[in-house]
Parts: structure tokens; C-alpha cells; sequence
């Protein structure tokens, strides 16, 4: 199995010329945050990615988490693991210098945890919901709370988890039937079970902080009688230090496809009395704060598709340039060549590079448009890059997971027959990635949030100047009269009109046959992420060619760059119109049959 090695470069270009790094140093908070210092981060986090946990990602799979007597023991390796990456900081690269945080800008933590999901997707996973509950309890928390909890949790010292679903609920948040009973003296006792919890038991840290999702007696039904509640697995005695046990207990983890050194535990609450729980913010608004951890968590998960897409790229460009089989197609009585030289593994390793860098890309764009949103000393320009983010976050995870899990499948059919031997480890990318479309909102609850929410309900008002965006690069295309330039300015322009026309149908047609929209809910995320995708890379491929117009030294990278965007534009963005016909005709064939003719 072969193992990680950190694109960099790819990084650092995306980083710089398309999501624009510069501009991010000179938000307020961020001026410290020069290229140099960036350039150190990712070479330092590159070698503790590929000398740390990629070594640990093989084993960790083989040996799993274990569950003996309600205590979660971690594979070996992941506790020095760990520690090493809470003593080197790490884990306190985005937090709010306040509470011990290094206050790094969202697009330089997009990066580094980039390097965490590709070389040990099961480790990053601790510090993915750790992050989240830091973000609910920043923002809701009281002044208490923050006190207690953030310092160490922002250190890595203490980690966290979100509870949300139960074994009646699923995905429908409604249905969630924890209790939360006041005690009296402003805590409250509470009682119930919740499955699925990543972490929520595990022997890398002295305490779990879980951000729980319950009902007060007198709360209404529905989501609007949902609270949320900080329970932590230690109870917090004088000074905040660590007290008695809470009763809370992790009675079984989940044996899963995937991932299996990251503990998914079903947790127990209250079974001996209840565990005590204090309210974050206000009643009854508790799934309003928990959508921060969810926004932020599902960025964390497309990331996880870039990554894992990136892992299983490099595992398959690797065993194409070694294998030996077959002659040069063409050549009669050749000599036996690698795998690399046959027009359908190049085909495939082009299809692995070129989304990889596209969803890379898309990646970083959206959480420089976080930082603007966040620091931008304008309110109106906080404003409008907010709205570009909430309307990318869905495409961000349900395009970036799904085309994961395909480049993982490519991985695997690129090895051919070894591929589906577990020793290649092309086998362990595509188990790891297949839950990445499922877990924080399936791909169908993310396309439907983003007709919904993000485009009916504003009238595509985004989306029409994201579309604004794509189109202004036309001039900028038309000037390099290249044949790989036109190539690109028919695709993109093709690409655009099709997502126009499929949202001017959500649009139109949202109101009154909800049903039939969200027929095309999911191609229109498709449709919409190898767009937005086809864009950056139409982008990527003029700052290569300004790079090479000026003599840079990177040539054969930057050359590759606008190969590379080629390719996208005639294998990718092609795809467009034929999507956006799905979108807009595609209903009655969905929705003709009776259920009993299935």
C-alpha cells in the first residue's frame, strides 16, 4: 500500500491565485498571515501527515476501535498520535486566540485538515467534531460555558461530539425524543439514546464534551420544540476541573464498511438517574444552533471527498506507472509497457486529477468567501459572501463525496484485479469513502436544501451572480485564441446556460409542484458542482498561462494546469446540458408509477 504524499504545490496554487490568499491576509485578524507563513504551515503539516498518521491509516483499519466493558480502546498508535497533534498545536490552528487559539483564517485550516482526511481519514474525524461543537458553543454558548469548555477543547485536551439522531428518527430531526428534565438548580437531567455519535467514546483524551439534542417537558412537537444541551462525559467540579462520572455511556459501537478505527457509538443517557446536561442559548431554538455544527461539519466532509479523492489518485498513479502488462497499443510485437501508456488508464487517471483539482479548488474558493464573510470590515460585502457560501455548502458536500466515492471506485479499476485485493489499500479509499455521501445530510437532503432554501426561496438571486461570476471569464478566454482555450470558453459557456435554465425551472416551477422539482434536486447538485468546478478550472488554467507568459520556472506544472483543464472541459463540463434536461423533464418518468408496480 503505498503512501501520502501532500500536494503542495496544488495547494499552494489553488490557495494563491484562485481563492485568493492575498486578499484573505488583508482581512481584519489575519495580517500576520504572510505566503511565508503559510508556506511553513503546509510543509510542517505535510510531514506529520506523512510521517505520522498515513502509517497509521492501514493498521488502524486492520485493528479497528474496540468496545470492552463500555470503554473504547483506539488501535495502537492513535493515542501517541494524538498526542502529538494536541502538543504541536494543531488542533488549535483555527480557534479564537481568546481561548488559545492560533485565529488562522479558514482557507489555511481547509488545507491542513485537507492533509488530515487524505492521510488518515479515521483520525481527522476526532478533531472534525471537536471543531463543530467549539463553533455551536462560540457562538451560543454563555459566558460560563465558554470559560469551561473552549480552552481545552480548542487545545485538544478535551474533544467533542454532536448527538443528533436516535434509532426512530433518522434523518428527520422531528422525530427525536431525548428528555431534558430541569433539576431545579439550572442544570437538567437527561435521558434517552442516540446512535451514530463519531467518537463519542475513545480513550485519546480525558473528557468528551457532547452537544446533545433534547425535548424540555413542555416543549412543543416538531423541531421547534428541540433544545440543545452541553453533557459532558466528566462532570466539571471547583476551578472547572475534572469531577465525577456523567451518566452517560457508550453501550455499543457500530460495525461499519468503513472507517473502522473511528469509534460510532450508540450513547446511553441517564440509566442510573440522568445525566446532567446545561441548556446552550435558549429553549426550543436548540436545532437552529446545532445547524452550526452541521454547516460546518458538512464543509468538513466534502473535504473529506477532495481528500479521499487525492489519496486514492495518488495510490493508483503510483501502481500505473510500475505495473508492467500488455504492449503500447498500435505496436505489433512491442516491448511490455506500464499501464500508464494504454489510452483508457490515462483516460481514468485524468478523470481522478482533474476533478480532484477541481473540487480542490471549489473547496478553497468557498472558505475564503467564509473568512470575507466573517472579517470583511463591510457589512454588505459580509453579506454577499455569506450568501455565496451558503449557497455552496451543499455542493461543497453532497458534488465533492459523490465524485469521492467515483475516484475511489476509478482507484480501484485502475489496480484492475488488485484492486479488490485488501492488501493494494485501494480497496480501504473506496470503504472509506462511501459513508461520506451519507453521514451529516445525505446527498438527496443536500440537493434538496439547495433548491429550497438556497434558490427557490431567494428566487436565484445567488446563484445568478455566481453564474455572473463564470460568465465574465469569457472575454478573458476569447483573448487566448488557443484551440485549448476555445475549447474550454464553448464548455464553460454551455456549462453556465445549463445551470441557468435548470434553476429558471426550480424557480418557476418550486411553488407549485415541489414534487416534481425535487425529482431533479440531485442532478441539479451534480450540474451545478461540475460547473462550478468547470469554472475554477477555466480559472486555474489562465493564471497558469499569465505564470508561463512571464517566464515562470514552473513550466511543466503550469503547463499541465491547462491540460489539465482541457480535460475537465471535454469530459466534464459536457455532461452539463444533458443534466439539465434531467432537471427540467425529468419528473414523469419518477413519478409515473403507482407504488404497487414496483
Amino acid at each position: 500500500m503505498s503512501e501520502y504524499f501532500p500536494p503542495i504545490r496544488d495547494m499552494r496554487f489553488a490557495m494563491q491565485e484562485l481563492a485568493g490568499l492575498d486578499e484573505v491576509a488583508r482581512l481584519p485578524g489575519c495580517e500576520e498571515v504572510s505566503a511565508e507563513l503559510v508556506d511553513a504551515i503546509l510543509e510542517e503539516a505535510g510531514r506529520f501527515a506523512s510521517n505520522v498518521l498515513s502509517p497509521l491509516n492501514r493498521t488502524g483499519d486492520q485493528e479497528g476501535a474496540r468496545l470492552h466493558e463500555g470503554a473504547v480502546r483506539m488501535p495502537e498508535g492513535f493515542r501517541k498520535a494524538y498526542r502529538h497533534f494536541v502538543e504541536s498545536g494543531w488542533n488549535a490552528l483555527g480557534g479564537e486566540p481568546e481561548f488559545g487559539g492560533q485565529g488562522l483564517p479558514k482557507l489555511v485550516s481547509a488545507a491542513v485538515n485537507e492533509m488530515w482526511k487524505s492521510s488518515n481519514l479515521a483520525f481527522s474525524l476526532c478533531p472534525l467534531l471537536t471543531g463543530g461543537a467549539i463553533e455551536a458553543i462560540m457562538l451560543r454558548g454563555s459566558a460560563a460555558q465558554k470559560a469551561a469548555y473552549l480552552p481545552r477543547m480548542i487545545s485538544g485536551e478535551w474533544t467533542g461530539t454532536m448527538n443528533l439522531t436516535e434509532p426512530q428518527a433518522g434523518s428527520d430531526l422531528a422525530a427525536v425524543r431525548t428528555r431534558a428534565v430541569p433539576h431545579g438548580d439550572g442544570s437538567f437531567r437527561i435521558f434517552g439514546q442516540k446512535i451514530f455519535i463519531t467518537y463519542g467514546e475513545h480513550d485519546l483524551a480525558e473528557n468528551i464534551v457532547h452537544l446533545v439534542l433534547a425535548r424540555t417537558p413542555d416543549a412543543p412537537e416538531g423541531v421547534k420544540g428541540i433544545s440543545l444541551f452541553v453533557v459532558p462525559k466528566f462532570l466539571l467540579g471547583a476551578d472547572d476541573a475534572l469531577g465525577d462520572r456523567n451518566d452517560v455511556h457508550c453501550v455499543s459501537i457500530e460495525h461499519k464498511m468503513g472507517i473502522h478505527a473511528s469509534p460510532t457509538c450508540v450513547l446511553a443517557f441517564g440509566d442510573h438517574g440522568g445525566a446532567v446536561g446545561h441548556l446552550v442559548g435558549e429553549e426550543n431554538r436548540g436545532l437552529e444552533y446545532m445547524f452550526i455544527m452541521m454547516n460546518a461539519a458538512r464543509f468538513a466532509v466534502g473535504l473529506e471527498g477532495v481528500a479521499l479523492a487525492e489519496r486514492a489518485y495518488q495510490q493508483a498513479l503510483g501502481y500505473a506507472r510500475e505495473r508492467v502488462q500488455g504492449t503500447d497499443i498500435g505496436v505489433r510485437g512491442g516491448p511490455k509497457v506500464t499501464i500508464i501508456h494504454h489510452p483508457d488508464v490515462r483516460r481514468m487517471l485524468m478523470m481522478m486529477k482533474s476533478q480532484t483539482e477541481a473540487m480542490r479548488t471549489l473547496a478553497y474558493v468557498v472558505a475564503a468567501a467564509h473568512d470575507a464573510a466573517i472579517r470583511h470590515p463591510d457589512a454588505e460585502e459580509r453579506k454577499r459572501q455569506q450568501a455565496f457560501v451558503d449557497l455552496m455548502i451543499p455542493v461543497v458536500k453532497g458534488w465533492s463525496t459523490e465524485t469521492g466515492n467515483e475516484i475511489a471506485y476509478l482507484g480501484v479499476q485502475v489496480h484492475g484485479g488488485m484492486g479488490f485485493i485488501e492488501e493494494t489499500g485501494a480497496a480501504q479509499h473506496m470503504r472509506d469513502a462511501r459513508i461520506t455521501t451519507i453521514y451529516e445530510g445525505t446527498t438527496g437532503i443536500q440537493a434538496n436544501d439547495l433548491i429550497g432554501r438556497k434558490i427557490a426561496r431567494e428566487r436565484g438571486a445567488t446563484i445568478e451572480a455566481v453564474l455572473a461570476m463564470a460568465r465574465a471569464l469569457d472575454q478573458n478566454l476569447a483573448a487566448r485564441n488557443g484551440g485549448d482555450f476555445a475549447a474550454m470558453r464553448r464548455a464553460l459557456g454551455e456549462g453556465v446556460q445549463a445551470v441557468a435554465d435548470a434553476a429558471a425551472y426550480i424557480v418557476a416551477n418550486y411553488a407549485a409542484d415541489v414534487r416534481a422539482v425535487s425529482v431533479g434536486a440531485v442532478p441539479f447538485l451534480r450540474l451545478l458542482g461540475i460547473v462550478a468546478g468547470g469554472w475554477q478550472m477555466a480559472r486555474a488554467a489562465l493564471a497558469a498561462a499569465r505564470r508561463l507568459d512571464k517566464g515562470d520556472p514552473e513550466a511543466d506544472f503550469l503547463r499541465a494546469k491547462l491540460v489539465t483543464a482541457r480535460f475537465y472541459a471535454d469530459h466534464l463540463l459536457t455532461q452539463a446540458p444533458g443534466l439539465a434536461r434531467t432537471v427540467i423533464y425529468g419528473a414523469p418518468g419518477a413519478l409515473a408509477l403507482p407504488e404497487e408496480m414496483f
